[in-house]
């Protein structure tokens, strides 16, 4: 099977490429470069440069190959951003995927998988199902809400097949057998809380900071779900093979469990074995208080499990990469 990655040079996409290629499929790449690096896409994997919002581009590629189906990882992320920038993220998000989906029909590709996202939901004091109620604090979690609606309109009317994967906060990286860290987290600019803290031990800021110290919470600080790149990598590869049988799928991906900014910093610290000050700041727009994920269904209908669930393996991969890569992909980009 010949699948198309879009947003395939991106963090997650570009691991889950890899997972793919490993699995024995064939891969397409397209990317437009603005938020990913050419050098994390796998070099087994065909690569075009190209802009989802270019619906010209997007016919040429379905017609140049056959593509027995998409994962559509393409997306601006920052929750921050978007309500800074809210024009901005329905353009690209929502615009941009409606343009893909109509390709897709077009070109006969019937069957999609979609990189969601947890802040589709409102926080929560106990873990998260797939049927609770979605209210996205954020521009970006309405966005991909949006998304949601619109694949499942197009199962109904277009038979399309779908799998929406919704993510919890993904985080570490992928190493080979020999330990090396070989694929990780570089976004420019940062603004996730693990690569964050492991800039200070690197020397590349003073502190970390920690915002909002009020939320309603055992220490005051967000709590969330943190799953392995890698963990998200694989689910996708099993709902790929799954979707002839499941033609509609939707499943959160975590591990079960909630771990606040301030034991992130703390277990980062153990880690690297560096003090990592932390300075206290104002809450962030669109940052919700609780985020923890229930993987019940997938684990049951798909067999999925969480390889790496402990958050001190996720940091120390993570570590590994950054130690590394402490420009990210920078040196290979020049």
């Amino acid at each position: 099977m010949h699948i198309l990655v879009t947003g395939g040079a991106g963090y997650i996409g570009s691991t889950t490429a890899a997972a793919l290629i490993r699995s024995g499929y064939r891969v397409t790449v397209f990317d437009n470069l603005s938020r990913g690096y050419r050098a994390a896409v796998p070099p087994e994997a065909a690569f075009v440069k190209g802009d989802l919002c270019d619906r010209a581009a997007l016919d040429t590629l379905f017609q140049m190959s056959k593509f027995d189906a998409v994962m559509h990882f393409a997306a601006l992320v920052e929750a921050g951003e978007s309500m800074q920038k809210a024009g901005l993220y329905f353009r690209n998000n929502v615009c941009c995927s409606q343009l893909l989906l109509d390709a897709m029909v077009a070109h006969g590709v019937k069957r999609l998988i979609f990189s969601s996202t947890a802040a589709v939901y409102g926080s929560k004091d106990t873990l998260l199902y797939e049927d609770d109620p979605c209210e996205p604090a954020s521009v970006y979690g309405e966005t991909k809400l949006m998304i949601e609606r619109m694949i499942r309109w197009y199962h109904r009317c277009e038979g399309l097949g779908y799998c929406i994967l919704r993510y919890f906060n993904a985080c570490g990286a992928s190493l080979d057998e020999q330990g090396h860290a070989v694929r990780g987290e570089a976004h420019q600019p940062e603004t996730h809380l693990i690569p964050l803290t492991l800039q200070v031990p690197l020397g590349q800021r003073p502190h970390v900071s920690i915002f909002g110290t009020d939320y309603p919470t055992p220490d005051g600080t967000c709590i969330r779900d943190y799953v392995h790149v890698e963990d998200l990598a694989s689910a996708h590869v099993l709902a790929l093979a799954a979707l002839d049988e499941r033609p509609a799928m939707t499943y959160n991906l975590g591990n079960g469990r909630g771990y606040s900014v301030r034991e992130v910093i703390q277990a980062a610290r153990v880690v690297t074995g560096h003090p990592i000050p932390a300075v206290e700041a104002a809450r962030r727009p669109g940052d919700g208080a609780i985020l923890v994920a229930s993987a019940e269904k997938i684990n049951h209908e798909l067999g999925w499990r969480p390889r790496y669930p402990e958050l001190h393996d996720i940091i120390a991969s993570a570590w590994a990469w950054h130690r590394t890569h402490p420009h990210g992909y920078a040196e290979q980009e020049t």
